[in-house]
């Protein structure tokens, strides 16, 4: 029986920050209600057949999820009891903001079952946070999570940027290092990057904004790998590491291809088979479900070839790698060749044993570039 999760996408925030690509709506309160309405009526329209999936994991993001009223998400938990078997959940995540997380909230989110919250800390330095347009400070970080402390939660995880105009080598130093002196269970470390669409993306097309160089970006990476390393945390994908046992099992679901249900405008699905998006409209979302209708945006069935290039792509993201066994047959001998073809250019960054391709720690900063030259046509 495969394991599998569930994603909810909260697409509602007070501020669109800048270089965010994620579907969110800001200053639209208002709609909360309605969007529920839609968000239990797409569960209940369901019809996939889950009673082979062993679903061990939640996943509420966006957006801003800690936003939500907790007698809105005691509704939402309800509607997914009755509609899945949720026996088996042992992770239950919630995104939050700093500052947008007050004690009463968390306290309450962990009585209804949350057990792990993610949060969106991003820079410790003021200049850094008011160019990305994050409207919390400092101080509103070590506040929420220590009240995430008090309330009960005892899986963490910290979400940092790093590669951002204006920030020197000195600054991420010393804001890791805060970090991780509160101690928290997981780390996320993420490269800003300039996504289409975003206020970033206009201003570098501009000429606004100059990013900072590859050789920069490098440097920042491997420093974080190596303080992280010997912190105790274990880096098991890119951009993420944890202390023992504590890796999220519910983004692993993601990168091992096992199956997930989602819920929500732009929320993208995955039943074993087929890969399925909803639209990215928070009004379109609210009005298809109203008419009795999914708010399909795409639907497809992966073909063997897809299957294949997703788990070179995915597999390589993780510190397990790709297990050549479980890649349709009709394309092994194909993958064993790219393999071979590559390893004069890429040699020195995977370790192949057997059927089993990882990269090595240095590897991983060339991890996109190495799945597009192993990738079969």
């Amino acid at each position: 029986m495969p394991k599998a999760g569930i994603y909810i996408h909260m697409p509602f925030c007070r501020v669109k920050c800048m270089y965010c690509d994620f579907y969110s709506v800001a200053d639209r309160d208002d709609q909360i209600p309605a969007f529920f309405d839609a968000l239990l009526k797409e569960i209940d329209m369901c019809e996939t057949d889950t009673s082979n999936w062993i679903i061990d994991t939640i996943f509420i993001g966006g957006g801003t999820p800690s936003l939500t009223p907790s007698h809105l998400l005691e509704k939402l938990i309800r509607t997914l009891e009755r509609k899945f078997n949720l026996s088996q959940v042992n992770e239950f995540t919630m995104e939050a903001n700093p500052g947008e997380a007050h004690a009463d909230s968390l306290k309450a989110f962990r009585d209804l079952g949350v057990n792990r919250l993610s949060m969106g800390v991003q820079s410790l330095e003021p200049s850094l946070l008011q160019f990305l347009t994050r409207i919390h400070g400092p101080e509103e970080v070590f506040k929420t999570f220590d009240a995430a402390r008090v309330a009960g939660f005892d899986n963490i995880n910290c979400d940092l940027i790093f590669n951002i105009p204006g920030q020197t080598m000195d600054i991420w130093k010393r804001d890791l290092q805060t970090i991780i002196d509160l101690e928290p269970e997981h780390m996320s470390c993420y490269s800003l990057t300039v996504e289409e669409g975003t206020q970033l993306f206009q201003y570098v097309n501009r000429g606004k904004v100059a990013m900072p160089s590859d050789d920069d970006s490098a440097a920042f990476y491997e420093w974080t790998q190596d303080v992280l390393g010997n912190n105790g945390f274990d880096q098991y994908e890119i951009s993420n590491w944890s202390k023992p046992e504590l890796t999220c099992k519910h983004n692993l679901h993601y990168w091992e291809i096992d199956p997930y249900w989602a819920f929500g405008p732009s929320a993208h699905g995955f039943d074993g088979k087929n890969r399925f998006s909803n639209i990215r409209n928070l009004d379109g979302y609210i009005k298809n479900l109203g008419d009795g209708k999914l708010p399909r945006q795409d639907d497809y069935k992966l073909s063997d070839i897809d299957r294949t290039n997703e788990m070179i792509g995915f597999g390589l993201r993780i510190k397990n790698g790709i297990d050549i066994t479980k890649i349709p047959e009709i394309h092994r001998s194909s993958v064993h060749q790219s393999i071979h073809e590559n390893e004069s250019k890429w040699g020195d960054y995977f370790i192949l044993e057997s059927d089993q391709l990882r990269l090595k720690a240095e590897g991983f900063a060339f991890a996109d570039a190495i799945a597009v030259d192993l990738m079969i046509d």
